[in-house]
């Protein structure tokens, strides 16, 4: 049974004082003996308190992104050795707000993805379609293109030290979500696509849901064979929210 991983990307939201609030708060809610990995995604000002808070707890800390570079004149940058120094055990690559808003390329997340790896920090690649490709039957033709850039460069094997996630951008911050068997369809695709290459990496590597992920629906998400979790966004912010969909993860095992 692949142990299931809930991470919140709390995107550009927070304040010291909200921020050490919430976190309390979910360290007095989830419990020690629930089998998740549990994981929170700060901005980045707020990644070394958020580890100092956490350091021997229950809860990791990630990054909502990290540069391909591993050091020199990258204004406004921050590289992977520098998250790994502040506390850091993850990093989001390939969130679709980055690909669009600022137009990462497949090329440029798979860079981003092996330096987060070669500094020993856990990429949650995120992968996904648009809605317009979605209604144009290329869902899989795209989810196979971003993992293929990985794939091609880094091979099966970079996969087993890293989390996929499936976030159709469709239902990103927009309060629609996948049907649990629309996200199963393409988890259980993602996951033919790595046994082409490795069928017991395919089968060990965990494969999270993103988009709209809450309460109220991450146990029926999360009771898909291939749904291993999920890459919540919102619904983090709320200690509440984000203790019943890691109990809700829990569940799963």
């Amino acid at each position: 049974m692949r142990r299931p991983f809930v991470a919140g990307n709390w995107k550009m939201h927070g304040s010291r004082a909200a921020n050490e609030t919430l976190l309390a708060e979910l360290e007095r809610r989830l419990k020690p003996e629930w089998p998740v990995e549990m994981v929170v995604c700060p901005p980045f000002v707020y990644l070394a308190d958020a580890a100092r808070q956490l350091e021997g707890g229950r809860v990791g800390v990630g990054a909502q992104d990290v540069c391909a570079e591993p050091v020199g004149a990258f204004t406004g940058q921050v590289s992977a050795a520098m998250l790994v120094d502040v506390g850091c055990r993850y990093a989001i690559v390939g969130h679709s707000e980055r690909r669009r808003l600022y137009h990462e390329d497949d090329a440029l997340v798979a860079r981003k993805f092996a330096a987060a790896q070669r500094a020993g920090l856990v990429p949650v690649l995120c992968l996904g379609e648009t809605l317009e490709e979605r209604e144009a039957g290329a869902t899989e033709a795209v989810v196979a293109r971003q993992l293929d850039a990985v794939l091609s460069i880094h091979g099966a094997e970079s996969l087993s030290k890293a989390v996929l996630a499936y976030e159709p951008v469709w239902a990103i911050g927009t309060g629609r979500n996948a049907s649990p068997q629309q996200a199963q369809d393409v988890h259980a695709f993602l996951r033919r696509r790595m046994a082409a290459q490795d069928a017991t990496l395919a089968g060990q590597v965990r494969i999270v849901y993103g988009g709209s992920v809450k309460a109220g629906n991450a146990a029926e998400l999360f009771a898909m064979p291939d749904v291993d979790g999920g890459l919540v966004g919102g619904a983090s912010l709320s200690a509440d929210e984000f203790q019943q969909i890691c109990a809700a993860a829990a569940a799963r095992t």
